[in-house]
């Protein structure tokens, strides 16, 4: 049974977004993805798209959700950073990745945070196969 794993951000415009991209290309055999934010925005980062772009992960269709647009229980919460009160979502296991927002500045700042998520969804989806989450 996949576990239900939802990537939350303040506006669900680009770490979440990258997170879901990431999760949904490596992990779709064990991993219900869904990503979401706790204020609406209006589209996702054109930085964020062009860079997972660039590694083969299309997210040209995606756009920010709300809290409200993913299922009431999920098993595992990953907040990603989120410079304020991070929301609650009901989850059997939470994790705060803590990462920095690259919006705003160079390129380089969007391909290190993509690479940094890749890595840290690798190990999710490990832990997940081995049953520790």
């Amino acid at each position: 049974m996949k576990k239900k794993v939802a990537f939350v951000c303040v506006h669900n415009s680009c770490r979440s977004q990258m997170a879901e991209g990431w999760a949904k290309k490596l992990g779709s055999d064990v991993l219900e993805v869904y990503s979401a934010g706790t204020e609406e925005y209006p589209q996702v980062k054109p930085g964020a798209v062009q860079v997972m772009e660039e590694v083969g992960v299309n997210m040209s269709k995606h756009y920010p959700k709300l809290l409200r647009d993913i299922p009431e229980e999920i098993d595992i919460l990953i907040t990603m950073g989120c410079n304020v009160v991070c929301p609650y979502v009901p989850c059997k296991h939470l994790e705060d990745w803590g990462l920095e927002d690259p919006s705003g500045g160079p390129i380089e700042g969007f391909r290190n945070t993509r690479d940094i998520i890749k890595e840290k969804v690798e190990d999710l989806i490990k832990r997940v196969k081995k049953g520790e989450l």
